[in-house]
């Protein structure tokens, strides 16, 4: 058996990690996750692995599934374009902005309109 080794794409490591959120799959999640990492959004601003992991399963709760329009890749950086489909609100479009170093996401920067995901008054 012939091995490599060869750095994993950061495209790999992001869809690994949407594929994972929507499967709850934790481990696999947290395992492309750096301990630093950053996360901003705009409901919130979250440091380090197990705390974005944490915010990651509360947001789960109301994930239905994501559907990935579009990928554009430069270089470590990864930009998702997708429709965040939730339990609670029609499909939201969502721009996610991984950066990948060593293989794993280090910070992660995500657009959305928020609103129709904020509980009611």
């Amino acid at each position: 058996m012939t091995t490599t080794n060869e750095p994993i794409a950061p495209s790999d490591i992001t869809a690994t990690y949407f594929r994972s959120w929507v499967a709850h799959d934790w481990d696999a999640l947290r395992a492309v996750l750096a301990d630093d990492v950053t996360f901003e959004g705009p409901m919130a601003t979250i440091h380090g692995g197990d705390q974005a992991l944490e915010g990651l399963r509360g947001m789960s709760q109301i994930l239905d599934h994501v559907e990935v329009q579009h990928v554009f890749i430069d270089g470590d950086d990864v930009l998702t374009w997708f429709d965040l489909h939730t339990k609670v609100a029609d499909p939201v479009p969502t721009a996610n902005w991984s950066h990948v170093e060593e293989g794993r996401i280090t910070r992660i920067r995500v657009v959305f309109d928020a609103r129709s995901l904020a509980p009611p008054d």
